[in-house]
């Protein structure tokens, strides 16, 4: 472990300090446009026609039980899936278009490892795909926050269920991304996983990044502008929090 730069022991450093985002574009209006997206699995509608949009710099929740929508919104919106009919953008640009997987960071809610990476070599792949400079330190404060610094070498595929999720959390953080999709991140987590996650995205949200989470977290859903509800694959509700 000495080959790694320690972790501090206070709050990480600056996301937008450890990458070169100088020559970013200029955002457009929306981070997330929905226009009548639907997707049938083939044994009947996951989503139905669903219309909506996520603004810049939003923080928003998405609520619903298992099977209402939520993990397979995101996975188009990822560009991890094709919608069956309708229309997405991510920042005006189709959801699997490389210019869109450039702003956006998407942590599943099962998230998958390569078996022959450790942690480290993860975080080092990712890093260095999206021209993260400096990132061993960024790496090191991730891993430290998240309580697996001591991990770093181990493969994750053989993780537990929570340290698999702080493993991915700290894959999805150590890109720039100006869009963070997020599936059921909570879950599996400690106590101390919960309070550093909420601390990323809060981080995040203060630097300008559009959050669209999909979890039950209070702890989050307080924090946000605004919480879309899905039944059965269709928007049952989108308003402030307690609405």
């Amino acid at each position: 472990m000495s080959r790694h730069p320690r972790p501090p022991s206070r709050d990480v450093t600056d996301r937008a300090s450890s990458t070169d985002s100088d020559d970013r574009p200029e955002l457009p209006t929306a981070a997330l446009d929905v226009r009548g997206v639907a997707k049938d699995y083939g044994d009947g509608p996951a989503l139905h026609e669903t219309t909506l949009r996520v603004e810049v710099g939003q923080r928003v929740a998405l609520l619903g039980h298992n099977g209402s929508g939520k993990t397979t919104l995101l996975r188009i919106a990822a560009g991890l899936l094709d919608a069956t009919n309708g229309e997405m953008r991510v920042f005006d640009e189709p959801p699997a278009s490389l210019a869109a997987r450039r702003r956006l960071s998407y942590v599943a809610d099962s998230p998958a490892f390569y078996d022959d990476l450790s942690v480290w070599e993860h975080l080092e792949y990712v890093a260095r795909l999206h021209g993260v400079t400096h990132w061993e330190q960024r790496a090191a404060d991730l891993l430290g926050l998240l309580g697996i610094y001591e991990r770093a070498d181990d493969l994750p595929h053989r993780f537990s269920r929570g340290l698999k999720q702080k493993a991915a959390l700290a894959i999805g953080f150590i890109r720039p991304f100006d869009l963070l999709l997020v599936d059921e991140p909570f879950v599996g987590l400690d106590t101390d996983g919960r309070s550093a996650l909420l601390g990323l995205l809060d981080e995040a949200a203060s630097e300008g990044a559009t959050l669209l989470v999909a979890t039950h977290e209070l702890s989050f859903v307080d924090r946000v502008e605004r919480v879309i509800t899905l039944a059965d694959g269709r928007v049952c509700g989108d308003g402030p929090p307690g609405a």
